[in-house]
């Protein structure tokens, strides 16, 4: 299939401004990889630091030239997301010494659940610690000690990391790993109905958490469409897992055969001197997970770890090229909060393999990109399955089995993808559409500034909230505050939005994976810290919330606002740890190169 005019053009727009960024990259990389594995440079001495504690077999192996894979884990057994990673080095190892080969655990990293922090102090942290897992990966692989790299990582920030990571290290090959959903729980609409009325006091707290708990149960990511498994999404269109990995359930057969897999492949990656992840991660790949996110109505949260992700590899995306693939990719899946199914229904319904064919057949994916599977973008069209007990992949099913849930191109919930750019005199964001009905994508009503999540929800709780209103909650962005997810405001925003007030919200903050049916202007940059119109709205001020435009209006005489005082930003949290992160907060860079501690790198590169 011939590849959409649109989509050629993002991409060939990607590359003509990142030509020399992506340049300086690559020349870096190149001298790594001419130089050779660099366990081939370590001296006596630095090898066997690196082999000492190896058991015995281990240690004859790396002696010689055979390979070796660095692990790198977020696993840790509290979060269950990352508690199934516990056992998966001791399959990595054995499934390397099968073939002559060896791995090692070479380092972990932090991997914390936005899910327990919502709300909370240590959210401001959450943004941050994906440039914390990135120079711990890099910490993890500069022992230069490998010959190839298997990521074990799963949630919001620690992929994105982990590739942040692991792209200063382009040489090598890297497979990610991840660990799968949980198994179903309670239906999400009803987990969403209980929130909502435990908002407006019909339930007590242990209703609640009974409703919570019965829905994240056991061990694997959370089965809405957040974040986590919108990660595992992009992992398979940028080719970097194996195909049909991302959304097999954790402690199955079949996940254990994924996982030695890997390994395996990492080995054979390595031997062909192949699957280098500096051209596995290009402007194609790039271009390729952002139209996985229209077509699935992916994560907000990505409209930040993109950027980021691809400044790593020297490559400059924006929010124009998130919106330019947006109006011409079909949404194709209803997943939770953009429907009622899980992720494990998507799976069911014909998952990754059927969206991979669909947007190939449409000329919507670089077919043609590098991938770790050692082809293009057509072996993502199988899914993997157990035959006699052995690994094998067959072609994904021809038809989706429940369209309600999952549809081909022909056929779409919507013709354009979830996500667009929001521009106007307020600035520039990004609002996730793709679960907000119709009649709420056009919101005009007064503003109420608030500056914490807090001052919202003492107002929402004394009832000053009842009438149409746009929720104007700033002192949100990097530079603020790290950026936290406001999430724990959707269930009083709908609570409004369902006894018939017109209501949105805008934002410099993040209103995570998990945004829903509520018109949120997130990301809004320049921030509330910065010089900007954001610092200067006042309760009562009229706005225009037009998602069908792209507009994000304030009605106010520019004169007038000019000469409004900036409004004074609350004073910085320092407890729960984020008095050490006054460093980051003071470093970070605007929400739309991704609003991290190395933005400015890939705007000097």
């Amino acid at each position: 299939m011939v590849l959409h005019t649109k989509i050629a053009e993002v991409t060939a727009r990607i590359e003509d401004r990142s030509r020399d960024s992506r340049r300086a990259y690559l020349e870096r990389i190149e001298v790594a990889r001419k130089a050779g594995p660099g366990r081939q440079h370590l001296s006596c001495g630095n090898l066997a630091h690196a082999f000492a504690a190896s058991p015995l077999g281990d240690k004859l192996t790396m002696r010689s030239r055979a390979p070796n894979i660095g692990i790198v884990t977020s696993y840790n057994d509290m979060l269950s997301a990352h508690q199934p990673f516990k056992d998966y080095p001791d399959l990595i190892k054995d499934a390397a010494r099968t073939i002559g080969a060896t791995a090692q655990v070479a380092g972990g990293t932090p991997a914390m659940c936005d899910g327990v922090t919502q709300g909370q102090p240590g959210m401001e942290l959450s943004l941050f610690s994906r440039d914390v897992i990135a120079l711990s990966t890099a910490i993890a692989l500069t022992h230069d000690a490998f010959d190839a790299g298997l990521m074990l990582g799963t949630c919001d920030k620690i992929v994105p990391g982990l590739v942040i990571g692991t792209l200063s290290f382009g040489h090598l090959p890297v497979i990610f790993s991840p660990a799968g959903p949980m198994p179903s729980g309670i239906s999400n609409k009803e987990k969403a109905k209980v929130r909502e009325q435990f908002a407006l006091g019909l339930v007590t707290r242990e209703q609640l958490l009974e409703a919570e708990a019965a829905s994240y149960h056991t061990a694997g990511t959370c089965t809405f469409y957040g974040t986590a498994n919108s990660n595992q999404m992009m992992m398979e269109l940028m080719g970097l897992h194996l195909p049909g990995s991302a959304f097999v359930n954790p402690d199955t057969p079949l996940r254990e055969a994924l996982v030695r897999a890997a390994a395996a492949q990492c080995v054979n990656l390595a031997k062909a001197g192949e699957g280098a992840m500096a051209y596995v991660v290009s402007a194609k790949s790039i271009v390729n997970a952002i139209v996985g996110l229209m077509a699935t109505g992916g994560s907000t949260n990505h409209a930040l770890h993109v950027p980021a992700m691809a400044q790593a590899a020297g490559l400059i995306v924006d929010w124009n090229d998130f919106s330019e693939i947006s109006s011409v990719v079909p949404l194709l899946s209803r997943i939770y909060p953009n429907g009622s199914a899980d992720i494990n229904q998507f799976h069911a319904a014909g998952g990754m393999a059927f969206i991979t064919r669909e947007l190939l057949s449409a000329g919507l994916l670089h077919g043609d990109s590098i991938t770790v599977a050692g082809a293009g973008l057509a072996a993502y069209t199988q899914e993997p399955w157990l035959d006699e007990g052995k690994l094998a992949w067959r072609p994904g099913v021809a038809k989706s089995l429940d369209e309600n849930i999952l549809r081909p191109v022909s056929s779409p919930f919507e013709m354009e993808g979830g996500i667009r750019l929001l521009t106007g005199n307020v600035g520039r964001g990004v609002i996730k559409i793709s679960s907000v009905p119709k009649d709420r994508r056009i919101i005009d009503a007064p503003a109420a500034v608030f500056a914490s999540q807090s001052e919202f929800s003492e107002a929402f709780r004394a009832g000053k909230l009842d009438r149409d209103v746009i929720a104007v909650v700033r002192f949100q962005g990097p530079r603020a505050n790290g950026m936290p997810e406001l999430h724990s405001l959707t269930p009083a925003l709908t609570a409004l939005q369902n006894k018939g007030f017109r209501v949105a919200l805008i934002t410099d903050g993040r209103m995570s994976g998990a945004s829903g049916a509520i018109p949120a202007a997130i990301h809004v940059t320049p921030g509330a810290d910065q010089d900007s119109p954001l610092a200067r709205i006042q309760d009562g001020d009229r706005i225009i919330l037009d998602a069908e435009s792209g507009t994000l209006q304030l009605l106010v005489d520019p004169a007038l606002l000019a000469r409004r005082p900036r409004a004074s930003a609350p004073p910085a949290g320092l407890s729960h740890g984020r008095d050490l992160f006054a460093s980051l907060r003071h470093l970070a860079g605007d929400a739309e190169a991704g609003g991290g501690i190395f933005s400015l790198l890939g705007a000097s590169a």
